[in-house]
């Protein structure tokens, strides 16, 4: 017989989980635009760029995908991406070094 757990009780796991890997809850982000606006200030920061609003939009349209094969590998790998300019851009969605 399968045991049945409350869907908030796995949310608190979840978290648990994610706070013990350094992750920080932001109460902030309520919807889409704070979720890309917070992205795109943690993005540019780590990446030590400030990109246009025109690259950002391409930037997520590139990243994000349903396929989380594609998705895991982003993950992992250092991408490359061209600004508008035309110069490269190579960079990293997640610290992990850190």
């Amino acid at each position: 017989m399968a045991i049945i757990t409350p869907e908030r009780e796995l949310e608190e796991s979840l978290f648990g989980k994610l706070k013990d890997l350094k992750y920080e809850f932001s109460p902030d982000i309520r919807d889409r635009s704070t979720l890309e606006a917070n992205f795109r200030e943690r993005f540019d920061a780590l990446n030590r760029v400030k990109l246009t609003d025109g690259e950002f939009l391409r930037l997520l349209d590139d990243i994000v995908t349903p396929d989380v094969y594609e998705a895991a590998r982003s993950l992992r790998n250092r991408e490359a991406f061209a600004r508008d300019d035309g110069t490269p851009l190579n960079y990293t969605l997640v610290n992990i070094k850190d």
